[in-house]
């Protein structure tokens, strides 16, 4: 039985349809990471899960129950926003536990849940302090401890770390990891940024025009992206896209005399003269030895040195393109870089953005 189930789930405003059949069941424990640009459609399903608006058309179940037409409160679910929504004249303690007193749960078990989560967190050292002598990070730890203390069968979460800078994202985001670990709780969490993601999800729906153009775990969705989109959003730097034409058992990028090697999962899927779309991920490009040895030699831009590594664009024919070298590789404006890629590495795509294999 599934912990959550979103079955065809569409919803129109007028004549826009702004949610065109989601579809995605979740075991109990599971995190998904709702990942798109603005405007997918992810908020509005998140929406939709908490009953803070109706769909148009599917359904909507908690542990095989439909939960179309419930109250939010009723739904046992917990969502935090982006917006800390913190009661400015309130302690962290009342905070934290406002909810429950407002369920006229007694007391002492208020007490209790509200240290509970405060010991979770660690914030107990910040119980009697007020949201406005409080860090960034510290008010998003009381935000989720409101949400702790209700225990709810699924934590809906709206991008709560986009207000927080770098540091602190990362070490939320860490938090966060650690609190799933040891909650196994079912987590629905939106966010754009593909970090957030790949750090955090067991599952990922990446969405685009109101569907979800894949659903996997993180490693399916970087490894095996199911179309030119998912490839080219998911990754920093993204994925390299040339295109090329089959010649045999190769490929010719356009205007370019460079030939790849095609990998044996195409192997019988790709006709001769066929246009496709040959994708690289930068890390996945080495230096050479020498030119003999190379796949390709773009002729390099710009290098920008980012500590462990150095990204160097180049181009190659008219094509970009973006390699990640080991820091310590001298690599001069104007020069042609030679490198190598395995054939196994590349990703190849049709004309329509589809993946071959």
């Amino acid at each position: 039985m599934s912990e959550l189930e979103i079955v065809d789930i569409r919803k129109n405003y007028g004549s826009v349809e702004t949610l065109k059949g989601i579809d995605i069941s979740l075991e109990s424990g599971d995190f998904l990471v709702l990942l798109g640009a603005s405007g997918c459609g992810k908020s509005t399903l998140l929406n939709m899960i908490a009953g803070l608006a109706d769909p148009t058309a599917g359904d909507i179940r908690i542990e095989d129950r439909s939960v179309l037409g419930v109250a939010p409160k009723n739904r046992d679910i917990a969502m935090v926003f982006q917006s800390y929504a913190l009661y400015p004249n309130l302690t962290v303690a009342r905070n934290i536990g406002f909810g429950l007193e407002m369920r006229g749960v007694a007391k002492e078990e208020r007490a209790a849940a509200v240290q509970e989560a405060a010991r979770l967190l660690k914030i107990e050292n910040l119980l009697d302090r007020k949201p406005g002598q409080l860090s960034g990070g510290q008010r998003q730890r009381v935000a989720i401890g409101r949400a702790l203390v209700r225990k709810p069968k699924v934590f809906l979460f709206d991008e709560p770390l986009s207000n927080l800078d770098a540091k602190l994202r990362m070490e939320m985001r860490a938090e966060l990891k650690r609190l799933h670990a040891m909650l196994k709780t079912t987590v629905v969490y939106v966010t754009h940024d593909q970090i957030e993601a790949m750090t955090l999800a067991t599952k990922v729906a990446l969405m685009r025009n109101g569907r979800v153009e894949q659903f996997g775990t993180p490693a399916e969705i970087y490894n095996t992206p199911a179309t030119r989109y998912v490839a080219e959003f998911v990754g920093s730097p993204p994925m390299n896209m040339l295109p090329a034409r089959v010649a045999g058992n190769r490929a010719i990028v356009e205007g370019t005399d460079t030939a790849f090697d095609l990998p044996a999962t195409s192997s019988g899927l790709l006709e001769e003269n066929q246009p496709i779309i040959i994708g690289i991920r930068p890390e996945a490009l080495h230096m050479a030895e020498n030119a003999e040895e190379a796949t390709l030699a773009p002729r390099t831009e710009i290098a920008e040195m980012t500590g462990p590594e150095v990204v160097v664009s180049g181009l190659l024919g008219e094509h970009k393109v973006v390699a990640t070298l080991p820091p310590a590789l001298d690599t001069p404006t104007g020069a042609l870089l030679p490198l190598k890629v395995a054939p196994d590495a590349l990703h190849i795509f049709d004309a329509d953005g589809r993946r071959v294999g």
